[in-house]
């Protein structure tokens, strides 16, 4: 099996040191070092502290020679695609770990075009508290396209336009449909990534 820490770890732009700190307890660049190159044994629990550190599902940490994977040959910035020195693999959305605590990412499929979203999209959804989350993480979400549980195992789906006391706003993503008010959801997931098939 081959330890991916070291291209993961570069893709997230950190360094050695970086990595450790961002441990969880913080561990030291040396440590960190020896468990890319396999002069340390990465144990289950050592994949679950530095995914976790790089956002990422810890199973993601290795893989077999023999798995073909997707790679990343250029960056699109300002002006034309630039090559990259040396292709890394690519990490797929799948892969991803939630960012805080221990819920996964919910998925969306749109299979009929909504507002801004195509047929064959998905998106990508943090799941957050609705009630308990800090103020501050709360107006992270204002004004984002967030899925909301309602009443009857049915969903609403669109802008957080408003929030007053126990109740939300969401104004729908297809065009003209009127808002749509929550009354003391569970919980809320933020739109953080699209995936749209070419």
């Amino acid at each position: 099996m081959i330890n991916r820490i070291r291209e993961i770890r570069k893709a997230r732009g950190m360094t050695l040191a970086d990595l450790g700190a961002a441990c969880q307890p913080p561990t030291t660049a040396q440590t960190i070092g020896r468990l890319e190159t396999g002069m340390r044994n990465l144990s289950t629990k050592w994949m679950d502290r530095i995914g976790a550190a790089l956002d990422v599902d810890p199973e993601v940490l290795v893989r077999s020679e023999n798995a073909p994977r997707a790679k990343v040959i250029a960056e699109l910035g300002i002006g034309d695609p630039e090559a990259l020195k040396t292709a890394r693999d690519a990490i797929l959305p799948s892969e991803m770990a939630a960012q805080e605590g221990d819920e996964p990412m919910l998925v969306l499929e749109v299979t009929s075009p909504a507002g801004e979203y195509r047929a064959g999209d998905t998106v990508w959804l943090r799941q957050m508290d609705a009630w308990a989350a800090k103020d501050k993480d709360f107006l992270a979400a204002m004004n984002r396209d967030c899925l909301v549980p309602r009443p009857g195992g049915r969903f609403a789906f669109g802008r957080l336009i408003d929030r007053r006391g126990y109740k939300l706003a969401i104004l729908p993503a297809q065009a003209g449909q009127k808002q749509q008010v929550i009354d003391n959801p569970d919980w809320i997931a933020v739109a953080c990534m699209l995936v749209r098939p070419l």
